[in-house]
């Protein structure tokens, strides 16, 4: 019986695909036409939809940098002020060295805290090359255990580096590139802000980030010798503590540690206001999800409007499909045909008929992603997004197909005949 069941289901499909293909072969202007707005609306949606799923994935790929376990203490929060005046956190002290060495003596659940600032636009030279535009970054000793680090070529700073302040600099790999042209950088100095410093160093190359945190085009220096050449507790070096947790503790129990730990630094009375701010990834994460939201939202507006008009079309064709074939619709029911079959079989072919709009909406998407690929900007159609697209049609040919499917199943065979 069941077996019977799946047979008949399958040549419904069959002969529905036939029948839509006959119709749009026998009507093809008319069937086009009516196709176009499924056909539009797919491509909008799902072309959007890709757009942002590609965006997500490169912007998140830049936050997960950030680790699930990391907290950044800072003068400003991430994510906007809300209803906090902006000129308490203009009043905010800077985090300090001496908030680094007590943070650090004090945190249990702490694999690595590092003191961190940075300078944008600087110029590094090599003998006659330079490289003009480049990050430059000092860190403490444990920067190393706030970041993944992965180097191509040489190592990290020593202990004994670090604590007496050498002149040694780590140097990302366009910045290696730019100034040696392939030959090996380990042991030459290089001059950088008027002091010359040897490269022990050279991070594995990252390629293009979206939020600007790849370490290609910057120099890490330890900070005891950044202290002889800029003041690292300016606001202008943006100076910030890192701290890493451990992977087995909860980032709530690490975020309060640190909380607790630096209210008590900075000799804050309970129930006063703090004045510094712990940021997170999750943070970045959170934002990025309520503004693609948004962007989602206004791809099924658009594309909705679309499909809309499309299902209308759908609609047309099947009660135009209807009122041709009632014949052969009088000549099924009187050689035993039930109702359900009737109506499955013109409820599959307004499915098949989406499908076939849906299929070049997708196709579109695609041959559009290759050009955007080709043009130097990757993007990608993925799965769940051809899924959403097929998934569509066939919800609005089951929609749009059921009236005139439902009409045909209900005909008087001997009247159909006649007709």
């Amino acid at each position: 019986m069941v077996k019977d069941i799946i047979m008949i289901i399958f040549r419904l499909i069959g002969e529905s695909f036939r029948f839509a293909a006959d119709a749009l072969r026998q009507n093809k202007t008319r069937t086009i036409l009516s196709l176009l707005g499924i056909t539009i609306g797919i491509f909008t949606i799902i072309f959007v939809f890709s757009a942002v799923d590609t965006l997500r994935s490169k912007l998140q790929e830049s936050v997960d940098k950030l680790g699930s376990k990391t907290v950044f203490v800072q003068k400003w929060p991430w994510g906007g002020f809300g209803d906090y005046p902006w000129w308490k956190y203009v009043n905010r002290p800077e985090p300090s060295l001496r908030d680094y060495n007590l943070l650090k003596n004090r945190l249990e659940y702490a694999q690595g805290v590092s003191f961190e600032i940075s300078a944008n636009s600087r110029t590094v030279k090599y003998r006659s090359s330079s490289v003009e535009g480049v990050g430059i970054r000092a860190a403490s000793q444990d920067f190393n255990k706030t970041w993944n680090l992965d180097f191509q070529d040489g190592r990290y700073f020593t202990e004994n580096e670090g604590r007496a302040g050498s002149p040694v600099v780590l140097l990302g790999a366009d910045v290696a590139e730019g100034l040696f042209d392939g030959n090996d950088p380990i042991g030459k100095s290089i001059t950088v802000m008027g002091r010359k410093l040897t490269v022990v160093g050279v991070f594995k190359k990252e390629g293009e980030d979206m939020m600007g945190m790849s370490q290609d085009k910057n120099i890490v220096m330890n900070l005891n010798f950044a202290k002889g050449i800029m003041d690292v507790e300016s606001q202008r070096y943006d100076p910030t503590i890192t701290v890493r947790g451990y992977e087995h503790i909860d980032l709530d129990e690490i975020e309060s540690e640190i909380r607790g730990a630096l209210r008590s630094i900075r000799r804050i009375t309970p129930g006063a206001e703090e004045d510094f701010a712990l940021n997170k990834s999750t943070i970045a994460s959170n934002q990025l999800d309520q503004m693609f939201k948004m962007v989602d939202i206004a791809g099924w507006v658009i594309g909705g409007f679309s499909i809309l008009v499309g299902g209308f079309g759908i609609a047309n064709i099947m009660f135009v499909s209807v009122k041709e074939r009632t014949n052969i619709i009088g000549i099924q029911k009187s050689l035993g045909a039930k109702n359900y079959f009737i109506l499955l079989q013109f409820l599959f072919e307004a499915v098949a008929l989406c499908l076939m709009g849906g299929a070049l909406g997708l196709l579109f998407v695609y041959l559009l992603t290759l050009g955007i690929t080709a043009a130097g900007f990757e993007m990608i159609l993925f799965f769940k997004n051809v899924v959403l697209g097929i998934g569509i049609s066939v919800a609005i040919g089951t929609i749009s197909g059921f009236w005139p499917a439902f009409s045909a199943s209900r005909l008087d065979p001997v009247e159909a005949i006649r007709s």
